[in-house]
């Protein structure tokens, strides 16, 4: 294997391949990026908090909170920092929900997702530069059919609601 490094940027770079595949020789470009961490945060009314922000090129998104981990860091640190940045809210628990991988043919990412547990009443935002972001609180049961009605088209919102309903046996 032949590894050549044509793009490093602050949250992703991109490389190329050279790979032998039973006896063949092919190249892959691949993306590499740190990983990041989702919260799927659901408060005592049984509403999901989520995010509302602009995402280039597909308009005004909802989704869950979530962050690129930082060099090293750990994906639940990380989850507790993005909760609080993003949303005001501060979470007692953070607890593993899934673990998935958005692009597997072309990207390294892994997305680590959690359901953050004994909220605290939100304080001040705390936003990245690129980030405008406002709070939505929708209940559990309408996000499951905004989904199914294809009006969520965030992979890390359809993974991590889908997965929590799986486990408590709410589909």
């Amino acid at each position: 294997m032949k590894k050549k490094k044509i793009y490093e940027g602050k949250i992703l770079g991109l490389s190329l391949y050279d790979l032998t595949i039973q006896g063949r020789k092919v190249r892959r470009e691949i993306i590499e990026h740190r990983g990041a961490a989702a919260m799927l945060a659901i408060d005592n009314d049984n509403k999901v908090i989520l995010v509302k922000q602009h995402r280039y090129p597909h308009g005004n998104v909802l989704e869950i909170p979530a962050g690129t981990l930082e060099k090293r860091e750990n994906p639940k640190k990380c989850a507790f920092r993005e909760l609080q940045e993003e949303t005001g809210y501060k979470a007692q628990k953070m607890t593993p929900l899934i673990t998935y991988y958005p692009s597997v043919g072309y990207n390294t990412e892994a997305i680590h997702c959690f359901v953050a547990s004994g909220l605290s009443k939100p304080g001040d935002l705390k936003l990245d530069e690129d980030e405008i972001i406002s709070v939505v609180k929708i209940p559990l049961k309408k996000l499951i059919k905004m989904i199914l009605s294809g009006k969520i088209i965030d992979s890390k919102i359809i993974c991590a609601v889908f997965t929590y309903a799986a486990k408590k046996k709410l589909l």
